[in-house]
């Protein structure tokens, strides 16, 4: 029988677990392994790339490099100070992937919504390809962080745990909104506040108790909200744009200069946008612009002040009012740099004097993978929420997980093996 002591890597240290992370988003389908206890991988902060293998195309560790490649909405971890060597805030429980795939393309959706027959026959050929990459034999858990859970992940909730049960050999699986992922790959399971900003913007808070649950706020899309996200900075710079064409009040002539420089003539711009599926990202497109002329033209810098006050009022609508909290953004928005990062500071002093502004620990994939890990240690401590974070696992009739690896060798579950189970987890 192997020592539980042993040190890993002697002969009686115990096989490692592995765990698998899924992130599927507007920009593509990320699909990782990592083991459970988190060691083995190279670094997932910001910044930081797989390396891929050219002859499986499967992406090994990670290396330093420009951020992951994508739309704005689902890449990049930042921070509201300045960049420092270290980031001295992140959470203990980081995990690092040992070897990840992606797909360019993203999953697609239907009048079910989210394709769950179509994320199935991407993500489970990959993740075996993956397990076996690394030697494991099975996954001890799985999360699935997806866009769009909330409001169109019925088909996910319907099919993701019986086939994943079936075809990777567990039934330890949390489904989680990617505004969840971004929280946990950001703050880890400590209370406080995370705003998520690329395309869109979406603010995810918790005090880690099953009375406070998650606080959400905004998320509602280009149309109806979504403040402060890529997509509204660069429709308020279109719009200042035209209101310049037109000889209006509040136009902005470098602005304008900019948008015929990218998309031609601007009074066919209309004809161009309207009709595509894809306006928001369109609209996003434009930000980086707003960011360049913000530091000669007025109009442009009062965009982004005025975005950073949308963002600071999420951020205050879902932080915990009591006790030590954090407050983190992430996303690829923040690569546009200091013309926004500057107001987003000075907002966020504003609105959250008592939290603490720090800086994410890694991004919405890594946030899946520290769920999974969580799981299969017995140790997750996130609120339960229908909608959000949904878990799934072997349940007693007590209604209590049971731990997978504690069978004996008749096949049975001794009855003090089980996981702990969060009060108000939907049982399945």
């Amino acid at each position: 029988m192997a020592d539980p002591s042993a040190p890993s890597g002697s002969p009686m240290a115990p096989p490692p677990g592995y765990v698998l992370g899924v992130d599927s988003g507007g920009s593509g389908l990320r699909i990782a392994v990592a083991r459970t206890d988190g060691s083995g991988g190279v670094g997932t902060d910001a910044g930081e790339v797989p390396r891929t293998d050219a002859a499986t195309g499967i992406r090994k560790g990670v290396r330093r490099g420009h951020p992951g490649a994508g739309t704005a909405s689902r890449h990049g971890a930042s921070s509201v100070g300045r960049p420092s060597a270290k980031n001295t805030d992140a959470p203990a429980d980081t995990v690092r992937p040992l070897a990840s795939y992606v797909f360019s393309e993203p999953v697609r959706t239907g009048p079910d919504g989210i394709d769950a027959r179509h994320l199935l026959r991407r993500v489970l050929p990959v993740a075996q390809k993956l397990l076996c990459e690394v030697g494991g034999r099975r996954y001890a858990a799985v999360c699935v962080g997806a866009a769009g859970m909330v409001a169109l992940g019925a088909d996910l909730r319907a099919h993701l745990p019986a086939a994943v049960a079936d075809t990777l050999g567990t039934r330890r699986l949390a489904l989680a909104a990617d505004a969840v992922t971004a929280y946990v790959g950001a703050l880890g399971q400590r209370p406080g506040a995370v705003v998520a900003l690329g395309t869109g913007m979406v603010a995810l808070g918790t005090d880690l108790t099953a009375s406070g649950g998650w606080r959400r706020a905004d998320g509602w899309g280009h149309l109806l909200g979504d403040c402060g996200s890529g997509a509204w900075i660069g429709r308020a710079g279109l719009e200042a744009a035209l209101r310049a064409h037109d000889g209006r009040t509040g136009g902005s002539a470098a602005l304008l200069a900019r948008a015929e420089a990218l998309f031609g003539p601007v009074a066919q711009l209309p004809a161009k946008l309207y009709p595509r599926a894809d306006r928001a990202a369109v609209l996003a497109s434009f930000a980086p612009e707003v960011a360049r002329c913000a530091a000669h033209d007025a109009p442009a810098a009062a965009i982004l002040r005025e975005a950073a006050r949308h963002v600071a009022d999420a951020a205050a609508a879902v932080c915990p009012a009591e006790g030590p909290t954090a407050v983190a953004l992430t996303g690829g928005l923040l690569r546009v740099g200091e013309p926004l990062l500057a107001p987003l500071r000075a907002a966020l002093a504003e609105r959250l004097p008592h939290a603490r502004h720090v800086k994410a620990a890694g991004d919405p994939l890594n946030g899946a993978l520290r769920i999974a890990a969580a799981l299969a240690g017995g140790s997750l401590a996130l609120p339960s929420d229908e909608q959000l974070l949904q878990i799934s696992g072997p349940v007693r009739p007590s209604g209590r997980i049971v731990d997978e690896d504690a069978r004996d060798k008749t096949g049975r579950i001794p009855p003090d093996r089980t996981l702990p189970r969060h009060p108000g987890r939907s049982r399945h």
